[in-house]
């Protein structure tokens, strides 16, 4: 008898366990109806936004995928002159855009000179912007200005700062070459020579990365207890060791993101040469993509095609350095 009403309670739990799972199956419908109606105000919001994004981010980007498989170029894409209309006359061709972007040695020297100039860029970015921020972290005399001294070039709108700093490396008026001339030293072609005009874009691209530097890894500073500090000033540690294992450990989440956006930034950084050296002298200092811009925009005939090709490669290196930064911090604070 005690067999027969533990099998009963058996099935009875397994019809219930069955009829539970149907019942949380049935439901997923209903949840999704139940969130949009009860936060259709929120939908409604960021419907916009959404609709914006894909319009300015989603359309060009589909849209330059599509061309880079393509041969479209100038002479063959639709086009009006005057009272004329000519239909586009460009053909499919697949990958080959991307295998001759891949077997040019003009972009493995590109991409060369943009993995340098964006790893030293966003070292000495960070590098400064830790250092100044330690320093406005403390009470100090005056600190309100000079952190609104340090914050001001972020303020500034990046061409008039690029232009500023390009009177400044004038060979022959600007202030730099001034200096050295009053200290009898011969004057430097800034712009004009391969190695210092790289030294010149470097300059300046950190000159506008150390404010928001200073922000976001200030910001990190002062989340960090004082607590911590005083512990292990009372047990005796040093400043360095202070540093090392409190400072660094705790500006860790906000020195990965800030990284991470620099280095995209800085990757991307069309402004800063362009306006400075348009990638010259000869091509010394031009980075991806200011030479996909130059088979877009200034080559002829305008390859399409190809400027598309080398976009879509920039988004998938980008998109690989991002995954591998991030899984190497994952594991890194795994080991912590």
């Amino acid at each position: 008898m005690a067999v027969d009403t533990s099998q009963s309670v058996a099935k009875a739990a397994g019809a219930h366990s069955a009829r539970g799972r149907g019942r949380r199956t049935d439901k997923h419908p209903g949840r999704l109806r139940h969130a949009l109606a009860t936060h259709w105000y929120a939908w409604s919001m960021i419907a916009p936004v959404v609709i914006v994004i894909g319009v300015i981010i989603g359309y060009p980007l589909v849209r330059g995928v599509y061309l880079s498989l393509t041969d479209a170029n100038e002479a063959n894409v639709e086009r009006t002159i005057g009272v004329n209309h000519i239909p586009a006359t460009y053909e499919f061709v697949g990958l080959d855009n991307y295998k001759a972007v891949l077997t040019d040695s003009v972009f493995w020297d590109r991409l060369g000179w943009t993995l340098v100039w964006t790893v030293v860029c966003v070292a000495l970015s960070f590098g400064l912007g830790l250092v100044l921020a330690n320093m406005l972290n403390r009470k100090i005399k005056g600190r309100g200005f000079y952190r609104m001294a340090l914050i001001l070039p972020w303020a500034v709108p990046a061409f008039v700062s690029v232009f500023t700093w390009r009177l400044l490396f004038n060979e022959r008026n600007g202030l730099f070459n001034k200096l050295l001339q009053g200290g009898g030293i011969d004057a430097i072609g800034w712009l004009n020579d391969p190695t210092w005009a790289k030294v010149s874009v470097i300059a300046v691209n950190v000159w506008l990365g150390v404010p928001f530097m200073l922000v976001a890894v200030l910001g990190g500073l002062q989340s960090i207890p004082g607590e911590l500090y005083e512990a292990a000033e009372m047990d005796g540690a040093s400043a360095w060791q202070r540093f090392r294992h409190i400072t660094m450990p705790g500006l860790r989440p906000v020195a990965s993101t800030v990284i991470l956006l620099s280095a995209i930034w800085t990757f991307n950084m069309f402004p800063v040469i362009f306006l400075l050296t348009r990638g010259g002298p000869g091509d010394s200092t031009e980075i991806l993509v200011t030479y996909a811009y130059r088979l877009s925009f200034v080559n002829s005939p305008r390859d399409y095609a190809a400027s598309a090709a080398w976009g879509v490669v920039i988004l998938l290196l980008l998109s690989v350095i991002a995954v591998v930064y991030r899984r190497a911090l994952k594991k890194q604070g795994d080991q912590w």
